[in-house]
Order: C-alpha cells, then structure tokens, then sequence
C-alpha cells in the first residue's frame, strides 16, 4: 500500500536526534501524576498507549522545575528534585521501548497557577479568570528569585538528560512564567528585565545558557513559544520571530511554535468556530526566518491538513495535541492508508477542559472514551454474545451499536432518516462543519466497518419484542420543543431552527430567536452572519448557559460587529402580526418587532419505545443520549460506548 503523506512520515531530525517521521506529540496536562509529582501506573500506561500510536516525538507534559512557586496544576508532573528520577526514568523507558524518541518539557507557572496558591511573576498583572476563583494577585519577582528559578531551569534539565529523554523544551508560550516575562501586557518591570525587548527576553536567554552549562552544547534545547499572546498591549509576531533568530544563534535546536496565552485561550487552545491550524501562520513566519526545524501545531485535525502543511513549507514537524488524545492510534492509521479510521479531535474542548484540567479532574475526551483510562475500557469479547438492537442512528446509537459489535454481539441498528442524528444539524453551520463532519463520517464509517446491519426505518415495539433481540439500545433522541401553547405560534412566520439550517426558512430581515441555549446561540450566528438583525429572547437570566467558557468567547468575537441584541429573563407569550410579546418574571409585558420568529427553545427526550418496552421484561433495555436527558456530544458518545458494555451486566 502506497503512503498516502509521504511528507508527514519522511524522517526527520532535532539536533542530532534521529525521528522517524514528522509528527509529534505536543505537552499537555493530564492529572495523572502524584500530589508529589511522581510517576503513577495510570500515566505510564497513557504515555505507552500514546508511544504506541506511533508518534516519532512525544514530549511528555509540563514539568515544575522548583518546589517554591512553579507547580501550576494539581497532580502535575514534577521535576524538581531527585525523588522525580526514578519516575521519569521508567517513564521515558516506557516511551523509547514503543520507537518514539521523548522529550520532557520543563516549566514554571508564573501567574497561572490553577492550585490557586500565591503566584510570582514578572509583574503584578492578574490573569482574571483565576483571580476570580480566588487565586491572590502575583507578587513581582526580586532579582534573586529570578536567578533561582534560572538555576531551577538548569537542573530540571539536568535531570531529564539523567533521566533519559532525548531532548528538553523549555515551556516559554501560553501565559506560564517565561511569557510573563516576554510579553509587555504581563511585564510592567522597570529594571533589565523588563521593558526593551532585549530585557524581556533576558530571562528566556539566561536559562538557555545556564541548561547548555548544565546538559552541554550538543543536548537538545526545544523552545516553545507563543507566536504572539493576542493581547493587544501584547508582543506580535516580530519579536517573536527576531527572538527565534536570538534562540538560533543561542544553540536552540528547534523551536515549537504555538499561540496564546489562558488569557486568550480561543486562541491558545481554538475551539469550534475559530480556523483549523490556527497558529500555522506564526510557525510559518519563523520558518521564512531561521535554519532550524519548526513544529507548527494547533488545530491540526486530520493527516490531509498536516500533511499540506509541510508541502507548503510551513513547518518541518507537526504537533498534535487534542487529536493524539481523540485518537492516539492517528499516526499508525495516517501511514496505513486508513485516514477514515481516525476518531477526530471535534475542538469541543469539553472533556479534556471543561470537564477536566478546569475544574482540577483528570482528562477526559468527548469522542475517546478511553482517554487516561486505557486498560480499562479496551474492548473485549463479551461473555455471551447475544442478538442487539440499537434503536437510532445519533452519535449514542452510533457508538453503541460500533461498540456492541466489536464485542461479538450481532447487531442492528434502526433509524428512520439518515445516521448521523443531532449531528447532521449540528454540522451545517459552516464554522461548525470541519470540525463535526468528519467526526459524524467517522462513526458512520465505523458502523459499517464492524459490520452492523443498518435498517433504514422506525423501530416499532414489533420489530424489537418479535426479532430476537435479547437486549435493545434505545438512543431515540430528543425533540425539539414547539411551545404550542402560545398564541399564534402556527404563524407562518414562525420556524424551527433545522429548517433554518437545513435552508428551508423563508426568512425577514428581523429575526427573533426564542431561546438562548447552545441550539439558539448557533442558529441566530449563523442568521445575523447572514446580514440580518437578530433578536434572543431567553427565559433564563444567563445567555448561552450551559456554554463552555471558551465557546462563549468564540461567539461573542463573532457576535461583536453584527446587529444583535440579547434579552434574558424573558419568556414568549404571544405571536402577533408585528412580531412577539414577551413577560419578564416579575410580570412586566414587552412586545419585540419581527418578521420571522425562529423557535429553539430546547428539547424534550423520546421516552415512548423506553416505556413500551417496560412490557417485556425478557429484553435487557439500555437507554443512552438524549432520549436519557438532551445534553452535549461527549454524553451522547459516553452513554452509547457505556451502554454497549453495559449488555454484559447480566445477559
């Protein structure tokens, strides 16, 4: 079989380090470490399982170098002190033993400590959202703890070289202590090391020469770095790139290019909504700059893109973070040619940030069930492999019915329209669609690929208690609410949101949009991006609540220069010809001009075939998605993958 992406797995090289293709896996905190920052059984098995993937490079996650003020995370990985060798030592066996070459990277938090303890930085310039949570404002750094911290550099990598890794990076991006000192927004010192930009990037410098000191001339230095921080009092890609020229003729063997600080996180760690390969643009700058190798990385979802990347010249290394969790076996599918086969990153950012490293829990990932739970959740046969039926083609059914085949079982899946689900409206919005296209492709792919019979009709309680099924998956989904209960709801200016989707809307050019949930909040972007104004009415007194952090940020820099207003605290009471009237909760009437009135007032779940099948105690009945309760893509895919194992119980 031919290579699909002859650039992404030509070997490649960093320093004298000898890579076998050009992919690397790029740091990223999981929680799997000790309170000490020791080693555990969990972190060496996920770091295996990423090796394993087939990754030339992985670079294991920040590393503390000093016990004072540089642990930014809890259960973060440490290398600080002699205690951390052994560890790390088995730790980088465990990766070289599976072909990967490792690297560690070596970081203090600066003002971004999630522990919410007393942080130092440059300056005492907060990072807000953490502040809020209660972690005090930093304490400006004297001059004798910046040369510790110095020296904390030096013999961290130290012992990542004692340890075993091939290479040290040296975390300098993304808002920790050594982009404080970068940026002008978080360095407000007046002193040399702060101020000119030869005085902010004094601090970088001085801990390159103090590693070389410590490791020697020929070990391997990566440095990461923020293109630039998108601050606006923050530095641009001119200094960044004039500081890759200071870190090449410092002996720096490669430069892994990045963008962002926490502070910006849209930016840093790009959700849905903002542009794929987000930061490529500044790896591509430094490269047009400098000799040594540059690894482009964010937003890199698929082998097509990474690969196009490297034809274009705008990088020599790809970092992948998000999709070598979404799919750690991604490197291995990409060169056998079986790219549909990959579980693709959907840049949701809710498992891994909003239900992980955010609120201080171990990682997760809405389409890797697996993810940091690897030898527990591997499929195996199931004890007694029984005939199943999966009612619906959602991503819960979907993954369901994937899942109960590649345990033996024999399955059918039922569904009335099309497979894909929620999914299918979910992926017409265009600055949605590259990110959950492939990902409804993929489950469809793995459907047939293991083998499930599809039928495309609506289950009846017939075909389910006369078919011989033993068990049945009901994934029915959830319908959308009409609020039939209002007066002139059966306007014929009165629409659902799929239709405005789908393009089947006859729309005014004043648009109201009844509810301000995530289903509302995407269907009025895509309207009022369309050059229309736009009215939300939501009955609760939050907008887009239930919203992740960083996709209300996504949709507020999109919102910011269209015709939009926002009105909480408001329920619909009427349609009129001139548009709505509204009550707020203390009774008090609104009316709101309209042409078009869009509904998307959220869903109630499809409990009828749960209920029917209560009748036949025979059948083991699993219920999963929102047919459960209508909640976000990772419930969806984590009740379809629990309910296929959840067959076994006590068939």
């Amino acid at each position: 079989m031919g290579n699909a992406f002859p650039r992404l797995f030509e070997p490649g090289r960093i320093g004298d380090v000898a890579l076998k293709n050009r992919i690397v896996k790029a740091p990223q905190h999981t929680g799997l470490a000790n309170a000490d920052g020791t080693i555990t059984d969990r972190l060496l098995r996920h770091y295996k399982e990423l090796a394993q993937g087939g990754a030339g490079l992985v670079v294991v996650e920040y590393s503390w170098v000093d016990d004072l003020y540089s642990r930014a995370s809890p259960c973060q990985l440490g290398i600080s002190g002699i205690d951390h060798l052994p560890g790390l030592s088995l730790l980088c066996d465990t990766i070289k033993a599976q072909g990967a070459a490792a690297s560690i990277q070596i970081s203090h938090a600066g003002r971004q400590r999630f522990i919410l303890e007393q942080p130092k930085a440059a300056s005492d310039v907060p990072w807000p959202e953490i502040t809020a949570m209660g972690c005090p404002i930093p304490i400006p750094m004297t001059v004798d703890e910046i040369r510790e911290v110095i020296r904390s550099f030096g013999r961290a990598a130290a012992r990542a070289k004692q340890a075993g890794f091939d290479m040290v990076e040296i975390h300098a991006c993304h808002g920790y202590l050594i982009s404080n000192f970068l940026s002008p927004y978080s360095n407000k010192r007046e002193d040399h090391w702060g101020g000119y930009f030869e005085n902010r990037i004094r601090l970088l410098m001085e801990i390159i020469r103090e590693i070389k000191e410590k490791v020697g001339p020929d070990y391997p230095i990566v440095c990461r770095l923020s293109g630039t921080d998108y601050e606006p009092d923050g530095y641009p890609i001119e200094e960044t790139v004039e500081l890759c020229k200071r870190l090449e003729a410092r002996g720096v063997a490669a430069i892994h290019m990045s963008g962002g600080i926490h502070h910006t996180t849209i930016h840093e760690v790009s959700p849905m909504g903002m542009s794929l390969a987000h930061n490529v643009w500044c790896a591509e700058a430094a490269k047009k700059a400098i000799g040594l190798p540059v690894i482009a990385s964010g937003s890199i979802n698929l082998p097509a893109l990474a690969e196009s990347i490297l034809e274009e010249g705008k990088g020599d290394f790809i970092g992948l973070g998000r999709p070598l969790w979404a799919d750690p076996q991604w490197p291995l599918k990409a060169k056998e040619g079986r790219a549909e086969d990959i579980r693709p990153c959907i840049r949701c950012n809710d498992g891994c940030l909003a239900r992980g490293d955010h609120i201080a829990n171990t990682v997760k990932c809405t389409v890797n069930v697996a993810l940091c739970r690897e030898e527990e959740f591997k499929i195996t046969p199931a004890k007694r492999q029984v005939k199943v039926a999966v009612v619906g083609g959602g991503p819960a059914g979907m993954e369901a019915a994937a899942t109960a085949a590649l345990k033996g079982h024999n399955v059918t899946l039922y569904e009335k329209r099309e497979l894909g689900g929620a999914l299918i409206e979910a992926a017409l919005p265009e600055f949605k669609a590259p990110d959950l296209r492939p990902l409804k492709e993929y489950l469809k792919t793995r459907v047939h690929k293991t083998g499930v019979k599809v039928v495309a009709k609506e289950a009846t309680l017939d075909d389910l208690t006369g078919g011989g099924y033993g068990a049945v998956i009901v994934a029915t989904g959830a319908t959308a609410l009409g609020l039939e209960d209002v007066p002139g709801i059966y306007d014929q200016k009165v629409v659902t949101a799929a239709s405005v989707l789908h393009g089947r809307a006859l729309l005014g050019e004043n648009v109201a949009v009844i509810g301000g949930g995530i289903v509302g909040t995407e269907v009025g972007l895509v309207i009022a991006e369309g050059g229309r104004k736009v009215t939300f009415i939501e009955m609760l007194d939050e907008f887009m609540c239930n919203i992740t952090f960083d996709e209300k940020q996504v949709y507020e820099l999109r919102f910011a220069d269209l015709d939009v207003t926002i009105k909480t605290g408001q329920r619909l009471t009427e349609v009129t010809a001139q548009g709505i009237r509204t009550v707020d909760k203390y009774g008090v009437a609104g009316e709101c001009a309209a042409d078009s009135v869009v509904i998307a007032a959220g869903f109630r779940p499809n409990r009828e075939l749960i209920e029917g099948l209560k009748a036949f105690p025979s059948i083991k009945v699993v219920d999963a998605g929102d047919c459960v309760r209508p909640r976000k893509i990772y419930d969806a895919i984590h009740d379809g993958h629990m309910a296929a194992r959840l067959l076994d119980a006590d068939i």
